[in-house]
């Protein structure tokens, strides 16, 4: 069964927000997991294409936006269906979405903003209804 994380940043910043998801997904990637980012929108997801060149200069992360080149160990997509990723999902959507159960694990950045807030609650509760294991992080 999909294990949930929530990371929980204490910023209400949105930038923030693509800074963790990015910390997440390069250690994810070092543990040798394939990862699906899944996007709010096609401008956050090329800013996220974008963050992920240049968060360690001295490091290289194998990526792409859905269905472009690259995209088979860090695909970053904006709801698209995430073909052949089944490892890893960092959701910055504010829903959960539907193929959320595929993956081994889930991975929910929240900040503290008071819409994020109010939506990944809901999410908490539904994952927590559907019997699903929840895990909290805190993140400075």
């Amino acid at each position: 069964m999909t294990l949930v994380g929530f990371y929980v940043v204490q910023a209400a910043d949105q930038a923030r927000r693509l800074e963790v998801a990015v910390r997440l997904a390069d250690k994810a990637f070092q543990s040798g997991h394939r990862i699906f980012i899944n996007a709010t929108d096609e401008d956050q997801a090329r800013r996220l294409d974008e963050l992920l060149w240049t968060q360690r200069p001295a490091s290289f992360l194998p990526h792409g936006l859905c269905g472009e080149e690259h995209d088979d160990t860090i695909a970053i997509g904006w709801g698209q269906e995430p073909q052949g990723h089944n490892d890893l999902l960092i959701n910055l959507q504010l829903e959960i979405p539907a193929f959320f159960s595929r993956f081994q694990r889930v991975a929910e950045v929240v900040t503290q903003d008071p819409q994020s807030l109010a939506a990944l609650r809901r999410s908490w509760k539904q994952y927590k209804e559907r019997g699903y294991q929840l895990e909290k992080h805190d993140i400075r």
